[in-house]
């Protein structure tokens, strides 16, 4: 298959490259431009480890075609921070033990980041709702929702807690 030349804006920055039309977002963004940090966890859409902002909104790069996304602003999770300068998000996870193994953490980080944008006071149940498209194997979601509690703490956005909705009882976490 002939490949294309495009222009991926990643992170602020413009990438130029060639590639099959029929690339997946994922790969070239992991293979093509090593940017690792969104990973493979299913390839059918059903964990988030894949996700990346495409215009503030998270997308699984797993299921996009490259090539859709020329003129988007991509944001992966190297994108948020680095050393030295980490976003609260990165803080948050550090800092509570969101991160785990890491393996799912990029998602859940991109998921938290989306939330916050749009919304700087959640309740924990848009947390969870904003989370439920990420999968983590490794234990409970706890330290996830600390981890993001911590977030707006950083940011300032609330108190101590995360305010409760008024629902007599939270959704069942996956």
């Amino acid at each position: 298959m002939d490949k294309q030349l495009i222009r991926l804006r990643i992170n602020g920055e413009v990438h130029e490259i060639a590639l099959s039309p029929n690339r997946l977002l994922l790969d070239a963004l992991r293979e093509d431009l090593g940017f690792t940090g969104s990973k493979r966890g299913c390839d059918d859409s059903s964990c988030g480890c894949c996700a990346v902002l495409v215009d503030g909104t998270p997308m699984l790069s797993c299921v996009a075609l490259a090539a859709s996304y020329e003129n988007c602003k991509i944001t992966t999770v190297e994108g948020l921070g680095g050393p030295g300068n980490l976003d609260s998000v990165q803080e948050g996870f550090a800092e509570m033990g969101g991160a785990q193994c890491g393996y799912c953490t990029p998602g859940f980080m991109i998921a938290t980041k989306a939330l916050l944008d749009r919304n700087p006071n959640p309740t924990l149940d848009e947390i969870r709702e904003a989370l439920s498209g990420n999968l983590c194997r490794c234990t409970g979601y706890m330290q996830i929702y600390e981890s993001v509690k911590y977030a707006l703490e950083r940011h300032g956005s609330i108190s101590s807690s995360v305010r409760e909705t008024p629902s007599t009882q939270a959704p069942a976490v996956r």
